[in-house]
């Protein structure tokens, strides 16, 4: 697979109209919903990593993944600065305790990736760190991927210029207020940056094992679909999605218990 470019992103991609919008929306999450069935029967794992820019459209990716998933076995995990403890570990420890148990999905919203942009951005590191990392991140998804688990990775680009336009949207909505920060300001101001250190974090980590994955997210309802088609082709395929064939014996009492019911309910009209 390619290494994503960002500067050869196509913004402009977008679906026609709402009503295909809903049509795909609908058959992808279906797909989803028997992925995580054939994960629970075949005891698979599998994990999604979502970075992106901000207000580029993680949270609303990651409603539309769980929505019609059994959440007792997927977990979303929203990905933070690291705590006083986690500060004093090495920054994939915490990683290592989210990672899926059979059967479960583990879903990144910002993940170990935060150690190749954030972190080095940010200067909150020195450069001999950061670029350690990228040898351990590769390392440490093979690691993953030997191990029998699925490692998808997303990333969502937007324009500087819609992003603004959502910034500007967050704070005249009420309910999505609480998602502007002052730290998005100071993220913007540093896009440049930014750019520079995502070309480098797919130059470097994006591998056969685990490639990235770059979907062009000016427009939600593009951005949305295109996300969860690479999830649902990334974990599904070459999986055995058919449902099992009922139990034949558990047929016969299920049926034989309906049918004693049934007539234990005639018994009982007057």
């Amino acid at each position: 697979m390619p290494i994503p470019d960002l500067a050869k992103a196509d913004l402009s991609r977008k679906l026609p109209d709402e009503e295909t919008y809903d049509d795909k929306l609908k058959a992808v999450q279906t797909t989803l919903l028997q992925i995580q069935q054939a994960y629970l029967r075949q005891g698979r794992r599998g994990i999604v990593v979502l970075e992106g820019a901000d207000a580029a459209g993680k949270g609303s990716l990651v409603r539309r993944l769980s929505a019609r998933l059994d959440p007792r076995y997927c977990y979303i995990w929203p990905i933070a600065a690291p705590n006083a403890i986690e500060q004093n570990e090495h920054y994939l420890e915490r990683f290592w305790r989210r990672m899926p148990d059979h059967g479960e999905l583990a879903v990144f919203d910002r993940s170990w990736y935060g150690r190749v942009r954030v972190e080095r951005v940010e200067k909150l590191i020195e450069p001999p760190v950061w670029k350690r990392a990228y040898r351990e991140i590769v390392e440490f998804e093979r690691m993953l991927v030997d191990d029998g688990i699925r490692v998808i990775k997303i990333f969502l680009h937007i324009s500087p210029e819609e992003q603004l336009r959502r910034f500007e949207e967050r704070m005249e909505t009420s309910y999505k207020r609480w998602k502007l920060t002052p730290d998005d300001l100071r993220n913007r101001s540093r896009w440049d940056a930014y750019i520079a250190a995502t070309g480098e974090m797919f130059e470097k980590t994006s591998s056969r094992h685990a490639p990235w994955n770059l979907v062009a997210s000016d427009f939600k309802w593009w951005a949305r679909i295109r996300g969860l088609e690479i999830i649902a082709k990334g974990l599904g395929d070459g999986i055995d999605l058919k449902p099992p064939p009922c139990d034949p014996e558990l047929a016969r009492a299920i049926r034989k218990m309906v049918r004693k019911a049934k007539k234990g309910r005639r018994a009982l009209k007057p």
